[in-house]
């Protein structure tokens, strides 16, 4: 039986799909057996019809995907970043970290081509680096995974305290069951074995949280005044401090860096996706697409809604509506935060169960080693997460920590390195011109930001929790929404 792999990239009438690379096949089928197809994919082995699919990500499914790996939390604390550093700078800020962040996204797409066995970024990172290079940039892969899903199950709790008002009637409804609530529902979520069949749940995430940014934009815009500054200026002129330009203090400086990567945040997810997508070279098409529209929509939110709520512009934003429509935007939201947990548990699980199946048959044969490896990834993944999500209960401040001590080193460092190994590294000094010196140069220069946001926001987030006097305690059944008013002792 002949193998074309042009017409390999046709759809097979939903059956599994042959792809070949620009360096060579990604997935090559290799004997009928029977009535299945048996197919050898680069990552994931020996594949049949009877197995589940891992190549059924389409370049509309990818872009779904991706556009809600970052479309989630980060976005709701862009306009509290506009207030820290001003609006201008915010913007200056979104648009220059999104063009970075653009840019490493592309090297992932020219990586995986050169290296179609390349999975996670663990294995991009023992390409280039041996075992030490695996171990790290696998560790923080799966702890910024992890701490990702964590912030969506504490986004949950916050919405579910918002909608019934701290658990009004029944009080015994706290944040810390809240938190566990949402594990048990990103358990679930997660467990859905590939990602083919997770993107229609990226439509549905994606659909809510742009009907509840909507809501919120419209809801600022049409009101006399941001809920919190109503507590304090019931009536009259109020004070909104707006500012066009300001400049910081180092550590708000720092924190809103923070909050602008982690909300460009979901690179580190693009070589699951593009694992699985169907024809890998259209990863950069919808990838850039993907960022055009996010860097829009955080632009726009943040320029709105700080400039209608000012100094009073809550964190996450959805606090800024008022008492009802929060109630509104935040019960909208929440398939879109339960979506974020499931693509990130869902990723973090499946790193470690390629790694652990890895060469076996079981790792495409749904077998009880099969199922039980797997639901233990992602029991594993969604447990640790709980863990974190309980132990810092405050949003602002674990996407802060997270967005500076995890962020540079999945979201930019990682690609330097790359970029130098295929394109310095394995070139003859001959061979290597003025225009690689000057991209050598600028890989140099954003790895060296890369490490300086690391080190420098990491100071940045810690001292703002420690001067935050609203943290909570770990398990605590405190109010994380400000539902409902503290009491004066």
């Amino acid at each position: 039986m002949s193998y074309d792999p042009e017409k390999a990239l046709d759809d097979h009438n939903g059956h599994i799909n042959h792809q070949a690379g620009k360096n060579g096949d990604y997935a090559v089928e290799i004997a009928p057996a029977g009535n299945e197809r048996l197919v050898q994919d680069a990552v994931f082995g020996d594949m049949s019809d009877g197995g589940p699919n891992y190549r059924a990500v389409g370049p509309v499914g990818s872009f779904v995907l991706m556009t809600k790996a970052n479309v989630g939390l980060g976005v709701l604390s862009i306009p509290f970043t506009f207030m820290l550093v001003g609006m201008a700078p915010g913007i200056i800020l979104l648009f220059v970290l999104a063009c970075i962040v653009v840019y490493c996204a592309c090297i992932i797409g020219d990586f995986k081509m050169n290296h179609p066995e390349v999975y996670a970024i663990a294995d991009a990172g023992y390409i280039v680096g041996g075992v030490i290079g695996r171990e790290y940039f696998g560790l923080a892969f799966v702890l910024f995974m992890i701490f990702v899903a964590a912030s969506a199950m504490l986004g949950t709790s916050t919405a579910l305290n918002a909608v019934s008002v701290h658990g009004e009637p029944l009080r015994n409804y706290c944040t810390a069951m809240w938190v566990a609530i949402a594990a048990v529902i990103g358990l679930l979520m997660a467990s859905i074995r590939t990602l083919g069949k997770i993107a229609w749940l990226g439509w549905v995430g994606l659909i809510s949280i742009i009907a509840a940014i909507m809501i919120l934009t419209i809801a600022v815009g049409v009101q006399d005044r941001p809920y919190d500054a109503m507590k304090e200026y019931p009536t009259g002129p109020w004070p909104k401090d707006l500012r066009i330009t300001y400049k910081a203090p180092f550590a708000d400086a720092m924190s809103a860096l923070n909050n602008i990567l982690f909300a460009f945040a979901a690179t580190p997810t693009y070589f699951g996706i593009i694992s699985e997508m169907r024809d890998p070279r259209l990863f950069k098409r919808s990838m850039i697409a993907s960022m055009t529209f996010v860097f829009i929509l955080y632009a726009v939110l943040g320029a709105v809604v700080y400039y209608f709520c000012g100094q009073f512009v809550s964190s996450p934003a959805l606090g800024s509506a008022g008492p009802l429509l929060k109630k509104v935007s935040y019960g909208i939201a929440i398939p879109a935060l339960l979506v974020t947990l499931c693509i990130y548990s869902h990723l973090a699980a499946k790193y470690f169960f390629v790694r652990i199946l890895s060469g076996s048959v079981h790792l495409s044969k749904p077998s009880a080693v099969h199922w039980g490896t797997w639901l233990a990834c992602v029991f594993g993944s969604i447990g640790i997460a709980y863990i974190i999500a309980s132990a810092i209960p405050i949003f602002s401040n674990l996407i802060s920590l997270v967005g500076a001590l995890i962020g540079p080193s999945v979201c930019i460092i990682p690609y330097t390195i790359m970029w130098y190994h295929d394109n310095w590294k394995l070139v003859a000094p001959s061979e290597r011109t003025g225009r690689a010196r000057l991209m050598l140069a600028f890989n140099v220069l954003l790895a060296v930001i890369g490490v300086f946001l690391t080190v420098a926001g990491t100071y940045g987030a810690i001292k703002t929790i420690i001067d935050d006097k609203t943290r909570g305690k770990p398990w605590s059944c405190a109010d994380n929404s400000h539902s409902v008013p503290v009491k004066s002792s």
